[in-house]
């Protein structure tokens, strides 16, 4: 019981003495040199002014509001540049995928001219000797060749 008591009586106090410590006034002077002075109690000196100060308290809400809108704006922009660097990093593959299909294209594009213009076609086996394709064979690779053509080729 005392120790409540104690600690109310305490609180009440600290309250006193805040409110008043808000309260008081500031004062600003010059000195003979031009410097500027501010201080809490009057200095008696000719060029004295009594600053009107005024202050209200910070309202918490707002101040909550404000610290998760700017929270929230910061996330927003993470998510923004996240998105941006996917999206360059998807363009760049497609770039990438479009090259290679470009050179199967002009690889498969030149195998049916050279296919279309011998008079005989040869493909090397493991020992690196030539082996000459028959009519039918020819027409085979002719046919892959064609997919190839078809499936890398954009016209």
């Amino acid at each position: 019981m005392k120790n409540s008591r104690l600690l109310v009586g305490l609180a009440v106090a600290a309250m006193t003495f805040a409110g008043g410590a808000l309260a008081n006034d500031i004062y600003k002077w010059t000195d003979a040199d031009g410097n500027v002075h501010y201080e809490d109690r009057p200095s008696g000196a000719a060029t004295e002014e009594r600053l009107a100060l005024s202050y209200r308290r910070t309202n918490t809400d707002l101040v909550a509001q404000s610290v998760q809108s700017r929270v929230d704006a910061q996330t927003e922009r993470d998510e923004a540049k996240a998105a941006a660097a996917e999206e360059a990093k998807s363009a760049e593959t497609n770039a990438a995928e479009a090259a290679g299909r470009q050179k199967k294209c002009d690889s498969g594009r030149a195998q049916l001219e050279t296919l279309a213009q011998s008079r005989r076609v040869y493909r090397e086996d493991a020992d690196g000797e030539r082996v000459y394709l028959d009519d039918k064979e020819i027409q085979k690779t002719r046919q892959r060749v064609e997919e190839l053509i078809a499936e890398n080729c954009a016209s």
